[in-house]
């Protein structure tokens, strides 16, 4: 599949409908919990994972490549989470891909054809670069400027951008998001199972998270 300005845009409508069908699977604003076995089970491309597999809290998040919301969380708040949290083994990370339009599938499509130990490099490139790439006229060409950082070339760009499967996967975890854990809006993160909505601060995620460790 190659993917065009025009789809990026005609995609972009066809997902706000989506968007307005899923509310109807909504778990209310107030403290929600979802199985975490069943959250846990992997989709067809495996999970994206920093942290230690014996960690006692695991915090999955659902992010889309184009939401600004889930940009600043990734410069703002994550880098401290990481050292305070996932450096020292008391938190596990995953990041699953939400896709909220075309455009921002394609970025984590390149995310999946980075090298295996560079996805989250990749990820942390493309938020902080957000602006420069999302918002543009010509956003194929702003985004090949970038992979071209990570080492790709035209030839791999266009390999991955048309790599079926590869978005079939994405749209896999996105729609099993949508469908069995009622995620509707991005980013959001499940602590334990439990629903956080937004991108919180990193206070708010220590008021979540401290009670979590007590004793830990």
């Amino acid at each position: 599949m190659s993917i065009t300005r025009r789809q990026f845009l005609e995609g972009a409508g066809a997902t706000a409908l989506t968007m307005a069908a899923i509310a109807g699977f909504a778990i209310p604003a107030d403290a929600q919990t979802v199985d975490t076995a069943d959250l846990l089970t992997a989709g067809p491309l495996g999970d994206e994972v920093l942290g230690s597999a014996d960690a006692p809290v695991t915090i999955v998040e659902y992010a889309s490549m184009t939401c600004g919301h889930c940009a600043a969380f990734a410069t703002q708040t994550f880098p401290e989470m990481k050292k305070k949290y996932i450096d020292t083994g008391k938190v596990r990370f995953i990041l699953r891909e939400f896709p909220l339009d075309p455009l921002a599938a394609a970025a984590f499509m390149l995310a999946r054809c980075a090298p295996k130990d560079q996805y989250f490099n990749f990820v942390d490139l493309f938020f902080e670069k957000q602006k420069d790439w999302a918002y543009t006229d010509d956003p194929v060409t702003s985004m090949f400027d970038l992979a071209k950082q990570t080492g790709f070339t035209q030839e791999s760009f266009q390999a991955c951008l048309t790599n079926q499967d590869l978005l079939d996967g994405i749209n896999a975890v996105k729609d099993r998001g949508a469908q069995k854990f009622a995620v509707d809006s991005t980013p959001t993160f499940f602590v334990n199972g439990q629903v956080v909505r937004g991108a919180k601060s990193l206070e708010e995620f220590d008021k979540i998270l401290e009670p979590l460790l007590a004793g830990k």
